[in-house]
């Protein structure tokens, strides 16, 4: 085009008026750094109200504790998987237009809950019982119907700006340079630090705000945000390169799976390996001249297929649905996203942890003393101290723990990818027997005091809960950054766009167990003894320091299952992104 004339453009992005891309005018540092200040007020809109929603359930709507708990976790639970749906739109929209459009359904929403908590006609009548043990009447009708319709409205936005922010920083960078990969590796390192700044003035400023002026402002704060995000978002839009869309992943895997499963219940011929593609000179006539190497790699791939012979199925030349024919590229993406599912699995069960600290540890805290000095800190303000430590830590971790351990270790990544994810691992197993070990203390303290029935504040700190909070939040930033990376890294080039959306896909499996373990204990208990562990409006009667031994144990054994496989598990990305393009794309098949 015109406006290109003179430049060297970036092949296969466009700018947002789907021009192409110019060096030095669209990418780099400058256009990543618009995505990370969206993420900080997108992250305060989101956390602001899932850290203190189960309060408001409970308190404003009426639910009970346990009720309160799983709607928040279902909540956010299906925010994070949507982050699925989000992903595989970019494939096709491109991430510029999906984040614009998610964004604006997280503010439709919003703006739902918002006015839901302005218009006293359209909530529950607050509750005024001083008897933990009488209920009050939950909302019904149209007011759950609202309450619920803007909820799932929210996390339809976030789930697509979680699926497509994310990759739109990372594009900004060329990854066939080294400074390119280096800053392209910061970003997502400061996209967790990024996550941390919208959660520390979530945590603090707007639920302080909440719980003394009002949900109302508290939601319209979180409105403002989300809306402030769509301006600076579109305010960086001249800066921008944005891929070229070319298909989804997804489409990928689903006809690789149907190639194998359609070839192994109607086969045609036996021919169906790699060598045999590779040899019958119909499939040869494009191959390049380094043939050599070229089959060299090919009988690579077909010796790393031994083990996943269904898989390889797909490469039958003389397939019975000649629509289904797959190459060997495709088949061998496919596979290696087969072998970092049970990583990913193994992760699951400490999003569930993570999912006890928007939950039961903010009741907890509700009920304790909540002073420190004069000051009066809200319990969803909790999360402060491992927000404050993941902004210290970020920053620490990749400018000095990261060239520490490539120096001892002499190794390009220093800490692997695995290590990380396994000591976030490790410290959910600590964080839950502590959390066991604070709910026996305030029990007690309940106890002695003779205040089990009261709303009155224990005479015990809060600060207890807070350690809990520390070693979860430092968990979740081993794990999580851990788990990016890993998926971004290992991952084919053709699959990286749907990469973090399956890092927050864990977070959402973590969320949707945590709802299933209450009920599956609460079933259980309520058969062998006259009330169930989780049951009830009065906290002090649940059992909830054998709820978290019981998840002590299975993020024990979780752990012990992770080990299996990652010491199993071999990497695959010991080359340059820039090389690994180039094999990628070698014709392998014609």
């Amino acid at each position: 085009q015109d406006h290109a004339q003179g430049f060297t453009t970036w092949e296969g992005y466009v700018d947002w008026r789907n021009r192409p891309a110019i060096k030095g005018c669209h990418g780099g540092a400058v256009a990543a750094s618009f995505v990370l200040v969206v993420e900080i007020l997108e992250n305060l809109a989101y956390l602001a109200n899932a850290s203190n929603l189960v309060l408001y359930l409970s308190k404003f709507m009426n639910f009970s504790p346990s009720a309160s708990a799983n709607i928040v976790t279902n909540f956010m639970g299906t925010a994070f998987l949507l982050a699925l749906l989000g992903g595989f739109s970019s494939d096709f929209f491109s991430t510029y237009y999906i984040y614009i459009i998610s964004a604006t359904i997280e503010f439709m929403g919003l703006l739902m809950l918002t006015l839901q908590a302005c218009i006293p006609s359209l909530r529950q009548p607050i509750c005024a019982s001083v008897n933990r043990n009488i209920p009050c009447k939950e909302v019904g009708g149209g007011h759950t119907a609202m309450l619920f319709s803007g909820l799932y409205l929210v996390a339809l936005g976030v789930g697509g700006i979680k699926g497509s922010l994310p990759s739109h920083g990372a594009e900004q960078f060329d990854e066939n340079s080294p400074q390119g990969r280096k800053h392209r590796s910061s970003f997502f390192n400061y996209y967790i630090f990024c996550l941390a700044c919208g959660a520390l003035i979530a945590v603090t400023l707007v639920v302080w705000v909440e719980d003394n002026k009002g949900w109302q402002w508290g939601f319209g704060i979180s409105t403002v945000a989300i809306l402030s995000s769509i301006a600076i978002f579109l305010l960086g839009s001249g800066t921008y390169r944005i891929k070229v869309p070319t298909g989804s992943p997804i489409t990928t895997i689903f006809k690789v799976l149907v190639a194998a499963f359609s070839n192994s219940l109607f086969p045609k011929n036996s021919i169906g390996n790699v060598q045999d593609t590779r040899e019958n000179p119909e499939n040869t006539t494009e191959i390049s001249e380094d043939e050599e190497g070229h089959r060299e790699q090919g009988e690579e791939i077909q010796t790393e297929m031994k083990d996943l012979k269904f898989i390889g199925k797909a490469t039958v030349r003389n397939t019975a649905y000649p629509s289904l024919r797959c190459t060997v590229k495709q088949v061998q993406d496919v596979k290696i996203v087969v072998q970092v599912v049970p990583i990913f699995m193994s992760t699951v069960m400490l999003n569930c942890c993570l999912a006890q600290l928007s939950t039961f540890s903010v009741q907890q805290a509700a009920t304790m003393n909540t002073y420190i000095g004069a000051l009066k800190v809200p319990p969803a303000s909790l999360p402060i101290f491992p927000v404050i430590f993941t902004m210290i830590l970020a920053p620490v971790y990749n400018h000095i723990i990261i060239p520490f351990a490539r120096a001892v270790t002499k190794s390009e990544m220093g800490i692997t990818h695995l290590q990380r994810i396994g000591t976030g691992l490790f410290l959910s197993v600590v964080a839950m027997a502590v959390a066991a070990l604070v709910e026996m203390k305030r029990k007690r303290v309940a106890e002695q005091s003779g205040l089990m029935n009261t709303t009155e504040p224990l005479p015990i700190t809060f600060l207890w809960i807070s350690l809990q909070y520390l070693f979860l939040g430092s968990a979740d930033l081993f794990s999580l950054a851990g788990l990016m990376e890993f998926f971004f890294t290992e991952a084919p080039l053709s699959m990286r766009s749907m990469s973090t959306a399956l890092s927050w896909a864990s977070l959402a499996m973590g969320y949707y167990l945590s709802s299933v373990i209450v009920s599956i204990v609460n079933s259980i208990t309520g058969r062998f003894q006259q009330t169930p562990w989780l049951y009830g409006n009065n906290l002090n009667h649940y059992h909830l320091e054998r709820f978290y031994w019981l998840m002590c144990i299975l993020s024990g054994l979780n752990f012990l299952h992770y080990l299996l496989w990652a010491s199993r598990y071999k990497y695959k990305s010991t080359k340059p992104d820039y090389e690994r393009g180039r094999d990628d794309n070698t014709p392998s098949e014609a």
